[in-house]
């Protein structure tokens, strides 16, 4: 006990300190102190789970309007030129956080995550479904390296995805090369393996392209933020979106972490967003979801009618 109070004496003097000096402390040392706080917070109150996470309809199954993303788990957090983030992420998510990870989702409501369809995810995804009792929905993305788009589409629906969608930097590159064509081939060959088909995109050129090519896909994987990573400009993808039909799933709505949640979850369903897919770390799990969870809960400006 009294080892307990000594180190929290010692915590409250160094955020009594810390709250005199950081306004002479550059943001990235700002955020550092908060999360000394926040982890402080954390591990001393018990936060209950959120519940009633609203939900929208994807191929007529109930798909929660937050979607869990994958790419950390795969080692891909867009770190710009840091080398060691690849591996810091795979380190992190060893198979025991993976899971863990993916139970915290579903105990606040999140039912679906969007991963890539290679050996990695189908290994952790079917022992979560088939051991642990697991229950979320799967989404997969096409992994390039993985060979043809269509055999990567049946491998995901043998492993139980519901959807699949052709890789958003592929689109983009099939279409600056001219080659429009060839995704709507790989999303009817899709689509033909009898679960849903998609396709992704990170340019508004992109998703132009296809629907003047009269590619139907059953839903869009494309990009929106406000801080302009790896996506068009807001305005025009929001009066451009606003017409189409199909379902649209958001991707990088916080630039990769470069936005704070609140406000980039706003945006995305305001722009238009029918579900957004966020990568979290555990630990941001619970609060991302009661985020959503109020915001959709109050009156949402947007112009684009919900399209699922």
């Amino acid at each position: 006990m009294g080892d307990k109070l000594n180190r929290r004496k010692f915590v409250e003097r160094s955020l009594g300190l810390s709250a005199a000096v950081s306004a002479g402390l550059g943001f990235e040392h700002q955020a550092l102190l908060a999360q000394i706080g926040a982890r402080r917070e954390t591990q001393e109150t018990s936060k209950e789970p959120v519940t009633g996470l609203q939900h929208g309809k994807l191929g007529g199954r109930g798909i929660s309007r937050m979607i869990i993303g994958g790419n950390l788990i795969s080692g891909s957090a867009h770190a710009g030129d840091l080398l060691y983030q690849s591996a810091l992420m795979t380190r992190y998510f060893n198979s025991e956080k993976i899971w863990e990870t993916w139970q915290l989702a579903e105990r606040n409501g999140i039912n679906t995550t969007l991963m890539r369809c290679d050996p990695h995810i189908i290994e952790h995804y079917t022992k979560y479904k088939k051991e642990m009792g697991g229950t979320l929905n799967w989404i997969a993305q096409s992994a390039p390296e993985q060979g043809d788009p269509v055999e990567n589409a049946r491998l995901a629906r043998d492993n139980g995805a519901m959807g699949i969608y052709f890789h958003g930097g592929r689109a983009d590159t099939a279409v600056s090369e001219g080659k429009v064509e060839l995704i709507g081939e790989y999303v009817e060959g899709m689509k033909k393996t009898g679960i849903l088909g998609g396709m992704g995109a990170h340019k508004l050129e992109t998703i132009k392209a296809t629907v003047e090519a009269g590619i139907e896909p059953d839903f869009y994987m494309y990009t929106v933020n406000k801080v302009g990573y790896l996506s068009s400009d807001p305005a025009e993808i929001e009066s451009y979106m606003s017409d189409l039909e199909k379902p649209w799933i958001a991707f990088k709505v916080l630039g990769a972490g470069r936005d704070r949640p609140a406000e980039g979850f706003a945006h995305a369903f305001r722009r238009g967003a029918d579900f957004i897919c966020v990568g979290m770390f555990d630990w941001q799990v619970r609060d991302d979801v009661a985020i959503v969870r109020k915001m959709l809960d109050e009156p949402l400006e947007r112009k684009r009618p919900w399209r699922a």
